[in-house]
């Protein structure tokens, strides 16, 4: 055992410890405790008392200590690395860090990540042991990563993973030939019944998984192939290349008689929008979706709704979206009736539509979003900063051709910027 530490946590690979320090702390407990095929499977001593855990994490470490405070030299069995999402981190809350002795095994991420032959150093992981699937969904996909880890349990198995992943709009987001999210089901990783399923979210959801299992999500180009889609890794852009721009000009969007956001007010609209990675963006009165087109091209985990009334403009957002290779989901509709049903905002544009519509978004919001509305009458612009905090009138004036004489401003109509809740 490791100086200090009067427990053993010892990481189990394949069902047995994982090295010498983690086989001598089994050899030398009198106490073994774990699930009860941890127990069968680690093989413990004669000499040492067997106790299964089961019940409450609470109860379970109750009995961790009782046994530990009586005098006995204690080992806890744990799958992998008992210090990632394991029981290290309540253990070490109730009896102290300088009680336990950590025998840690690779863990079922690292090992699922090897089984695909993929890095894991830019994943989000997530579990969805002790926490409602949809924290875990949802701190998955606000994370933006290109790569996800789920860890899955009893009451949230793969299949209900894939399921909120889609209702989520997972599988919504990226667009272009090819593309799409590739998805892995890694079970028992390193023991006898190991097993990888290759699949897409679709067959993730409407499948049948060992609920003890990791879930690996790619957003990257997805490869038919005789036993269906598998995984494709790519490098991505080089490091140190373009990313992607905004206010791109009036000329990068098909539109109608100059209805469109102009690329100044567009920029500025982003900046106030101040982009999360992941979550929902509405773009309510979207026109021809350039201010929605873009919040895409800048997060591409983001998911992006564009409500639009004119069918002729909803077209063009489709259009447009598709030209630029992103995914925006359109829904074709008068604001604010068009806005029920809809996932709660992050954030949201809203373009077009009278004090109703911005009343309407304002009263979605989820906590710490921001609402970004744009006027071209100061009594709307004065009405909107009342109820966002913050308000700029937006000029701009653009260098004109004067035959051979060189060249004059022709100034654009003003357009006020109202952004908030509250000031900043």
């Amino acid at each position: 055992m490791a100086e200090g530490g009067t427990i053993a946590v010892v990481g189990l690979l394949g069902g047995v410890p994982y090295g010498p320090d983690a086989e001598r702390a089994l050899r030398e407990a009198q106490v073994v405790m774990g699930s009860p095929r941890q127990l069968d499977e680690a093989g413990i001593p004669l000499e040492a008392e067997a106790v299964p855990l089961r019940g409450p994490l609470e109860d379970v470490l109750a009995v961790v200590d009782q046994r530990s405070a009586a005098g006995a030299r204690v080992c806890v069995l744990a799958s992998g690395d008992p210090g990632f999402f394991g029981i290290v981190r309540a253990l070490g809350t109730r009896v102290g860090p300088a009680c336990l002795a950590v025998h840690p095994a690779p863990s079922s991420i690292a090992m699922a990540f090897a089984r695909l032959g993929l890095p894991w150093d830019d994943a989000t992981v997530v579990s969805a042991h002790g926490r409602p699937l949809d924290d875990a969904v949802r701190a998955a996909i606000d994370s933006g990563a290109r790569k996800l880890a789920v860890l899955t349990a009893p009451d949230a198995p793969p299949q209900a993973v894939g399921r909120a992943l889609l209702d989520a709009g997972l599988g919504t987001r990226h667009a272009g030939e090819g593309e799409g999210a590739a998805v892995a089901v890694v079970t028992h990783v390193g023991g006898h019944g190991e097993r990888v399923v290759r699949t897409d979210l679709a067959g993730l959801a409407a499948g049948d998984f060992d609920p003890m299992s990791v879930v690996v999500v790619v957003r990257a180009p997805v490869t038919d192939g005789p036993a269906g889609p598998t995984l494709a890794w790519g490098p991505g852009p080089p490091a140190g290349g373009p990313g992607p721009s905004f206010g791109l000009p009036e000329s990068a969007y098909e539109h109608r008689d100059g209805m469109i956001t102009k690329p100044e007010v567009r920029a500025i609209v982003l900046s106030k929008l101040a982009l999360p990675l992941g979550g929902v963006v509405w773009d309510v009165g979207a026109g021809s979706g350039s201010v929605g087109v873009e919040c895409a091209r800048l997060a591409p985990a983001l998911r992006v709704i564009a409500v639009e009334r004119d069918p002729d403009q909803a077209e063009r957002i489709v259009a447009n979206a598709e030209a630029h290779g992103v995914s925006v989901d359109v829904v074709e509709g008068s604001a604010p009736t068009a806005l029920d049903g809809l996932p709660d905002p992050d954030r949201a544009f809203v373009g077009g539509g009278g004090l109703d519509v911005l009343d309407a978004v304002r009263a979605r919001l989820r906590p710490g979003g921001v609402v970004v509305a744009t006027y071209a009458l100061l009594d709307r612009a004065v009405a909107a900063h009342e109820r966002l905090g913050n308000m700029a009138q937006v000029s701009v004036a653009r260098a004109v051709r004067v035959g051979g004489l060189g060249a004059r401003l022709a100034p654009e109509n003003p357009v006020f910027v109202c952004w908030g809740p509250g000031p900043s």
